[in-house]
C-alpha cells in the first residue's frame, strides 16, 4: 500500500572544497526546515566516535623495567617517551583484496645510535618515528615526530603493539594477551577525526526562504581523508536505520517527487521532438540521417547501432560523432519510448515527421572519413552511383 505525503523538499546535491589534505567542507541542500540539525548532529557523532584507525597500545624498551623511571643516556623519562608514542600516527597503505586484520600486532625494531650521529647533533640525537618506522608495512604521517634524545651510543631493542580500534580507549580496557615482561600497556586514541562542525544556512528554494543548507566542515589527523571519514560515517548511520525496515507497513511517496517526474518527462518529450536539422551534426552525418528518413530526435534514438550501421554511407565515424551529440543531450540509442507513451511504430506520425525519403542529398565527395563505410579502398560501384 502507498500513502501519499505532502510536498517534501529532500536534498538534491552535495557540494565539497578541500581546505587541504586533511580538511575539508561539505555542503548539502536543500533540507526542511529543522532537518539540518537532524543530519548534521548525527554525522557530527558518528565522525567523531567511530572511525577506525590504527594506534600503538602497548610499548616496551630494553632495558626499562617500568613506566616511573629514568634510562640511562636518554634526557626524557619513561612517562614522557610514552606520551610522545601516542602522538605516532601511523595509515595501513591499502592493498586491493586485502582485509585489515583484527587484533593486536607485534612489531621489533633495533634502534642504533652512534658516536657520529651525536657529534653531528651537538652532543644529542633525536629520535624520531622515521628511524623505527623506516620499513614497515605502514604510512607514517607525522615521520618526524619526536620520540625522544639521546645522549649517548647505544643499541636497544623497542617493542610495541599495534591494533585497529575506534574512539579513545584508556589503557584499562586494552586486553593483551601473555604480555610480556616490562611491557607497558598504554591509552590508544584510535578516532582519525580531529575536529566535526556544522552549522545551518537559510537555504531559498523557489518562493520558499525558510529551508536548511548544511555544512559539514572535517578535519583528520591524517590517518585518513576527510572524504574517507565522511563516506564511512553515511554508511555506518545507514545500517543503524536498516534495523527498522521490518516495520514498514506502507510505502510512503512525496507529490514533488511526482511533480519531479513529470518536469522530467517533458524535458525528455522536448529534446525528442527536436529535428535533426535543429542539432550539430557534419554534413556526412546528417545527410545519411536524412537518407534513411529519420527526421526526428524521436526516431533517431528508437533505432539501435545495429540498425543504424546498416543504412547506406553510414559507418562508425558517423555512429560515434550521433552518440555523442545524444550524450550531451542526456538520450541514446536504442532508447525505450513505450514509457512516454509512444509506440515506437509511429514514432514519426506521433511527432508529425517529414517524409524525407525524396531529401535531395548534399555534396561531400571532398571530405575524408577515414572510419565510414566510404573509403578510397571502397569505391562506390556503378550500381551505387545510378542509384544515388
Amino acid at each position: 500500500m502507498q500513502v501519499v505525503y505532502a510536498e517534501f523538499r529532500l536534498p538534491k546535491q552535495i557540494k565539497s572544497q578541500s581546505i587541504d589534505h586533511n580538511k575539508s567542507v561539505y555542503i548539502a541542500e536543500p533540507f526542511e526546515k529543522g532537518f539540518g540539525h537532524t543530519v548534521g548532529n548525527a554525522l557530527r557523532r558518528v565522525l567523531l566516535t567511530s572511525i577506525e584507525s590504527y594506534a600503538i597500545v602497548a610499548l616496551r624498551l630494553e632495558g626499562v623495567p617500568h613506566e616511573y623511571t629514568a634510562i640511562d643516556g636518554v634526557i626524557e623519562d619513561m612517562t614522557s617517551i610514552i606520551i610522545n608514542f601516542k602522538g605516532v600516527l601511523l595509515r595501513k597503505v591499502p592493498v586491493e583484496g586485502q582485509v585489515s586484520p583484527r587484533g593486536i600486532k607485534r612489531y621489533s625494531f633495533q634502534l642504533n645510535v652512534t658516536n657520529e650521529m651525536i657529534q653531528e647533533g651537538n652532543g644529542n640525537y633525536t629520535v624520531q618515528v622515521k628511524d623505527l618506522f623506516n620499513e614497515s608495512e605502514f604510512e607514517v604521517i607525522n615521520p618526524h615526530h619526536k620520540l625522544f634524545t639521546v645522549t649517548k651510543p647505544m643499541t636497544r631493542t623497542i617493542d610495541f603493539k599495534i591494533a585497529l580500534g575506534r574512539g579513545y580507549c584508556p589503557s584499562e580496557r586494552i586486553q593483551i594477551a601473555d604480555p610480556s615482561f616490562s611491557e607497558i600497556v598504554i591509552d590508544a586514541a584510535f578516532s582519525p577525526v580531529r575536529h566535526v562542525n556544522y552549522f545551518i544556512e537559510g537555504c531559498r528554494v523557489g518562493g520558499e526562504t525558510d529551508l536548511d543548507r548544511l555544512v559539514v566542515e572535517i578535519t583528520t589527523d591524517g590517518r585518513i581523508t576527510p572524504d574517507e571519514a565522511m563516506t564511512h560515517a553515511v554508511q555506518i548511520l545507514s545500517l543503524h536505520l536498516n534495523v527498522f525496515d521490518p516495520l514498514k507497513m506502507q510505502q510512503i511517496t512525496f507529490d514533488n517527487l511526482e511533480k519531479e517526474d513529470s518536469s522530467d518527462r517533458d524535458a525528455i518529450m522536448s529534446k525528442l521532438a527536436l529535428k535533426i536539422s535543429e542539432i550539430e551534426l557534419s554534413v556526412r552525418s546528417t545527410n545519411c540521417l536524412h537518407g534513411a528518413n529519420i527526421s526526428t530526435i524521436a526516431e533517431l534514438v528508437s533505432k539501435t547501432e545495429q540498425e543504424m550501421l546498416k543504412f547506406r554511407n553510414f559507418g562508425k565515424k558517423s555512429l560515434n560523432e550521433i552518440k555523442a551529440k545524444l550524450e550531451e543531450m542526456g538520450l541514446s540509442l536504442g532508447m525505450d519510448l513505450t514509457k512516454y507513451g509512444i509506440d515506437p511504430e509511429h514514432v514519426k506520425e506521433y511527432f508529425g515527421g517529414t517524409d524525407l525519403s525524396d531529401f535531395e542529398e548534399e555534396d561531400y565527395e571532398d571530405e575524408v572519413y577515414e572510419d565510414d563505410s566510404l573509403t578510397e579502398e571502397e569505391p562506390e560501384t556503378e550500381e551505387d552511383e545510378d542509384e544515388a
